[in-house]
């Protein structure tokens, strides 16, 4: 996890007077007057699966969709010796390089410029000091035998941070990201096309997309190895040595980060690799950066910055939200240091932001703190990443530290949840995680809402949608058994005629007891009342009885 930041909009305008002291540059324009394209035409720069991803979150297309005004990004072109390095049509602004001190006057001339801001030194300058990913790694011990793994795959050595969050209970429901689509923006896929846990992925043609936004290229397997470990905790696919958290979703590989230097421009990477996964119809976005400080500490941010509405990062990260993706990014690692508090984008709000802890729930000293300076829940839940299981570049399995390894495993299982739940919004999956987590109702600011439960999460979402659907189940009856006949779990769908304590006792067509619920009901209150992990019960007619202090009914079942 990489420790950097960057204040843009909060900073006072670095002066221009000495453009040698810079080599790259944000151009910010004013406004997208005279662009070619229109809300009304989205194919024009976004793809179907986009389009849909709004569509089924009633999310409006509006002007930070629209690509920059092409004579804008033209001019600045043309200005002299300027190379365009990538945009953000969200930010409405480019990227460009450039030592050209009469260019960079053209440009802070024309009426539709905001500013030229200064990103990065020349090379040579002496760099800051700051740590880049600094996660330790250690061989594993004896992995958990695949014998004694029930349900669906043999996890082998990643069993531990799956199990920490009954994780195999959306794997064992044929819930393993098939359809879904994650975007990793890293450091680079160190020879993932070789390495033999992303055989399956590879040979499933899972890999949708890549591209390096660094060297602007499309190859990305001869890139530093931090992406790849990353990519292997939702991807890889050995079973009974390690099995990812998300292994049959779609991936989208983009590299965003510089590994040579640390300068602000690798925000502005982030903003457009997170323009490109949304432009492809993504669902969510897995990121193990941070930043806090660059090799120049002109551009070196303060705590107070962490609002979430500061830098690049953060405001792209919160546009991301807005579209209608989950973006799931690491707290960072610097609990154990001067820092001491989250990073950006962790700052963003409406993501998931990660702290880690180890296999048993504790929390990683070096994870970072919260909350956001403006007083928000940071981190917003923990996963393992003290001892998580990944795989490193020779293709072997190790255990790895840092809130780096602790995102790709919330990410990877959230992907399978909302698999679950395409008809409800990012939101709506982000809060089911957050309620189902071990201290929802007394968060911290170490790992925030706590250790997510996804039996838990993925129970109350179908609590959510039975009743969002209670009105269809019921027709114009007040209280329906379904489903019916059953084979071990019924439910009982009710909208209560009358505040009551309500009692349900069930019987076979003998007449013998079996057992009975209790349950309060609230007059006009719809709700659904499970009847799980039944006994075995022979083919034949049963009885539930209801009674109340209003009256008393019966209904006749069939086990099948």
């Amino acid at each position: 996890m990489k420790k950097i930041i960057f204040l843009f909009f909060a900073i006072s305008f670095i002066s221009l007077q000495s453009p040698a002291q810079f080599t790259k540059y944000i151009i910010r324009f004013k406004d997208k007057i005279g662009t070619p394209f229109s809300i009304d035409n989205p194919m024009q720069f976004l793809s179907q699966k986009s389009i849909d991803r709004r569509t089924r979150q009633n999310i409006s297309i509006d002007e930070t969709d629209l690509p920059i005004t092409p004579r804008y990004i033209d001019s600045v072109r043309l200005s002299g010796n300027v190379a365009i390095l990538n945009n953000s049509k969200w930010l409405n602004q480019v990227c460009i390089a450039t030592t050209d001190s009469a260019a960079l006057a053209k440009i802070n001339s024309f009426p539709f410029v905001i500013t030229a801001q200064p990103l990065m030194k020349p090379v040579g300058i002496q760099s800051g000091g700051n740590n880049k990913f600094n996660e330790t790694f250690s061989s594993p011990g004896t992995p958990v035998s695949a014998s004694n793994i029930q349900g669906y795959y043999a996890y082998g050595n990643s069993f531990a941070q799956i199990n920490i969050h009954n994780g195999e209970y959306l794997h064992d429901k044929g819930l393993h990201g098939e359809g879904m689509s994650i975007a990793i923006l890293d450091a680079g896929y160190y020879h993932y096309l070789s390495i033999p846990a992303f055989d399956s992925v590879l040979s499933n043609n899972q890999v949708k997309d890549t591209y390096d936004f660094v060297l602007n290229q499309t190859d990305v397997n001869e890139d530093y190895y931090h992406g790849m470990s990353c990519f292997s905790i939702m991807a890889a696919n050995l079973p009974g040595v390690m099995v990812g958290s998300s292994p049959k979703a779609n991936y989208y590989l983009y590299v965003s980060e510089d590994v040579t230097s640390e300068s602000p421009v690798e925000e502005q990477n982030w903003a457009a690799a997170a323009e490109r996964a949304d432009s492809s119809g993504v669902d969510v976005i897995s990121t193990s950066l941070g930043y806090s400080l660059f090799d120049n500490p002109i551009f070196n941010n303060s705590y107070a910055d962490m609002n979430g509405h500061t830098t690049i990062a953060a405001l792209a990260a919160g546009l991301a939200a807005k579209k209608g993706m989950i973006v799931v990014v690491a707290a960072g690692n610097a609990g154990n240091t001067a820092w001491h508090y989250i990073t950006t984008p962790a700052d963003a709000d409406s993501i998931i932001a990660v702290g880690a802890v180890n296999t048993s729930g504790v929390v990683a000293s070096f994870s970072s703190y919260g909350p956001s300076s403006d007083g928000r829940v940071k981190p917003e839940v923990g996963s393992v990443g003290e001892g998580a299981a990944l795989i490193y570049t020779d293709g072997s399995v190790l255990f790895g530290n840092g809130t780096s390894f602790a995102t790709p495993n919330i990410a990877g299982l959230t992907t399978c949840l909302w698999q679950a739940f395409p008809d409800f919004t990012n939101m709506d999956i982000i809060k089911a995680i957050e309620k189902s987590s071990s201290i929802f109702n007394t968060p911290d600011n170490r790992i925030g809402y706590g250790i997510p439960n996804f039996k838990i999460a993925y129970d109350d979402l179908y609590q959510q949608r039975t009743l969002r659907n209670i009105n269809t189940i019921l027709g114009t009856n007040w209280i329906k058994i379904y489903p019916n006949p059953f084979s071990n779990n019924f439910n009982v769908a009710i909208k209560p005629q009358h505040t009551s304590s309500g009692n349900f006792r069930f019987y076979d067509a003998a007449g013998k007891y079996y057992f009975s619920k209790q349950v309060s009901l609230q007059e006009g209150q719809p709700q659904i009342i499970s009847f799980d992990n039944l006994q075995p019960f022979q083919k034949g007619i049963y009885f539930l009885k209801f009674s109340d202090e209003f009256g008393k009914q019966s209904f006749k079942l069939v086990v099948q």
